[in-house]
């Protein structure tokens, strides 16, 4: 068996399931010995959710890099450890052995190191989907820096408020990316960004597009001359910093449900295990398999099953650069075709998307090389569940819908490919160690005896090793977010059903966080962004069920100007939520309306505003609590 780790049938599952709950310790113990320890730990877990005060393998000493690289360096230095494929489906791929990658991370690692890096110094990256931002990941990860990766459809704003958070002194980023028939112009968001901060020492530019760019002396410097200079005196190895289980590894920041995104941080040891446990347990990894996750390493996603999962596991991981749909919408498949792909992991809106494409896309290409399909990022309908696996698998392939955040670092919830049952539309049950319940809305634990099919928020009762510790530079807010809603448990923010055989189907957000194409996004963030626009008095953004997104965002919107200029006042306000966000955040549907539903002490009953959005207004409760009940009747009159 290539994993020791690997579980191979469901009688299996069952026995790994119980003793992760019997003995925890025991079961993660055993799991860790799998793994290079420059020291072995001195203990286990200490835990306690009030606080919250999460350690998992505290005192072992490692470094998460020579388990993604050098451990492997023997048996498979000639293997291929990121396949690249460009934007242009006409560029020249890049194939990068466990070998190369080795030696362009410790290069680079050296690049970091004499431009000031140093351990724990944190390093925010704002690149394109090439290889070279995974070799920066793993260079900040090798040196002991820890990086923030930002998504690059981001705005100035947005990277800014990150930079502030985590006091970001070093960028790596791109001159621009390519992204479908687009340019992005990476650097000059950064320089916009940097516009009145003071503390950044250094930004690294990586050559890509070609684009022109302006070089501050002094603080930004390339990526191919610092290179060059390492090449020169001939450093191609560069000793993996010592770093503690629980040294943090990066901070990567999401929406909640105020306006400021949180920095979710995640260490060393207990990361690196569960992503490695989840990767070859989820998708049933076999050597030499080719895993195309399709996700950007901007999310946590990338992080997890493009990078620190396929990598610490020894697999071959497909870095693509592009879309679906460019140049057409066969991309996927031919990329598929191209490299023999075996597993196949993207989001239910890219499914939806493709499936509203037809069918021929999919004849024109090869795809029997797939063995196992994955979905992720928000629960898949049944119709994009069926059409993918008859379609895209052609009947042959599992397919693992799995359930997980940023805050958990891996997968949670999935069937095991192949090895656990499936079912479309739900993500069926927990994986080992992980222990879900459902509370009612007094906050009561739902027995799992309590009958066919119950739901409740979800949460989790015991903590396993990706959990998040902290949020950066407060930790009180970390507390407040997870743990207070429902003392002793993890709260998800999610709701979910669960059936008599314990399978678990997600329902979606329960707070004020919605899931766009499977990113989430702040309700608070968005009405923020809104509210800066010069013409705007109020507003209120709910989330209204989209065919493609799964969600969409609606926005109500009290506006101090005339009205015959509706559409104009809407790209306006589009521009200033793309401007101070990023074009992630744009409303679907801006509705102008002359007041909100409050309540008399001023709440915005968004109860309401959320049900007119999704297009029911027969069953819109109590409106009697209202300051103005009449002002439900204009909206729902003016609903898009």
């Amino acid at each position: 068996m290539p994993y020791p780790h690997q579980i191979k049938s469901f009688e299996e599952y069952k026995a790994a399931y119980k003793k992760s709950v019997e003995a925890p310790e025991e079961f993660w113990a055993e799991i860790a010995e799998n793994f290079t320890w420059k020291k072995k730990w001195d203990t286990v877990l200490n835990w306690n959710f009030e606080e919250p005060k999460i350690e998992w393998f505290k005192g072992g000493k490692l470094n998460i890099t020579e388990n993604c690289l050098d451990r492997h360096l023997e048996t498979k230095g000639d293997q291929p450890a990121i396949i690249w494929e460009a934007n242009d489906p006409e560029e020249h791929h890049r194939i990068l052995t466990y070998k190369r990658l080795h030696e362009k991370v410790c290069m680079f690692a050296h690049v970091l190191k004499n431009n000031g890096v140093k351990k724990g110094d944190r390093v925010c990256i704002y690149m394109g989907m090439i290889p070279e931002l995974a070799i920066a990941v793993l260079a900040c990860a090798r040196l002991g820096a820890i990086h923030s990766v930002i998504f690059g459809g981001f705005s100035a704003q947005s990277i800014a408020d990150r930079l502030i958070d985590a006091q970001a002194e070093y960028i790596i980023t791109c001159d621009g990316a390519f992204r479908g028939a687009k340019d992005i112009p990476l650097k000059s968001v950064i320089d916009d960004a940097l516009i009145g901060i003071r503390f950044v020492k250094k930004v690294i530019v990586y050559t890509r597009t070609h684009t022109p760019v302006s070089m501050i002396k002094g603080r930004d410097v390339w990526w191919d001359d610092e290179i060059k200079k390492v090449e020169t005196l001939g450093l191609h190895d560069f000793p993996a910093e010592e770093m503690d289980a629980e040294d943090p590894l990066f901070i990567l920041y999401t929406s909640g449900s105020t306006g400021k995104p949180k920095g979710v941080v995640h260490t060393c040891g207990g990361y690196m295990i569960f992503t490695n446990y989840t990767f070859v347990n989820v998708f049933q990894y076999q050597p030499k398999d080719v895993h195309f996750c399709t996700a950007d390493i901007g999310w946590i996603t990338g992080h997890s099953y493009i990078v620190y999962g396929p990598l610490s596991a020894g697999a071959s991981s497909l870095i693509f650069e592009g879309i679906p749909t460019y140049p057409d919408a066969s991309r996927f498949w031919k990329i598929i075709e191209k490299f023999k792909v075996n597993v196949f992991y993207t989001a239910p809106t890219a499914i939806r998307s493709l499936m509203g494409h037809g069918d021929a896309p999919l004849e024109n290409a090869d795809v029997s090389s797939l063995k196992v399909l994955g979905t992720v990022g928000e629960p898949i309908n049944e119709e994009a569940w069926h059409w993918y696996d008859q379609k895209v698998g052609k009947g042959k392939c599992p397919v693992v819908d799995t359930w997980w955040q940023t805050e958990t670092g891996g997968i949670l919830i999935s069937n095991m490919a192949g090895v656990t049952p499936s079912r479309p539309g739900w993500a069926t049950l927990p994986l080992p160690g992980i222990q879900p319940v459902l509370l009612d809305e007094k906050g009561n634990e739902i027995p799992e005896t309590a009958g066919e099919l119950t739901t409740g928020n979800l949460c989790i009762k015991f903590p396993w090793p990706g959990i998040l510790r902290t949020t950066y530079g407060d930790h009180e807010r970390c507390r407040l977010t997870y743990f207070s809603a429902y003392p002793g448990l993890y709260f998800t923010g999610d709701g979910a059903f669960r059936d008599k055989e314990g399978f678990f189907r997600i329902t979606g957000r329960v707070d004020d966080v919605l899931n766009v194409s499977g990113h989430r996004i702040g309700t608070a963030e968005v009405e923020n962004a809104i509210n800066m626009h010069a013409g705007v008095v109020e507003s209120a953004v709910v989330g209204f069920p989209h065919e493609i997104k799964g969600q969409g965002i609606y926005a109500y919107v009290i506006y101090n100007g005339r009205e015959d200029t509706d559409d104009r006042n809407r790209k306006d306000i589009l521009a200033t939520v793309t401007r101070i966000i990023g074009a992630i955040a744009k409303p679907d549907k801006i509705q102008f309306v002359k007041n909100l539903p409050k309540t008399r002490s001023g709440k915005i009953m968004r109860r309401i505003l959320r049900k007119m959005a999704e297009g029911d207004t027969q069953n819109l409760g109590d409106t009697s609590t209202l300051l103005d009940p009449a002002v439900v009747d204009e909206i729902k009159d003016g609903r898009l």
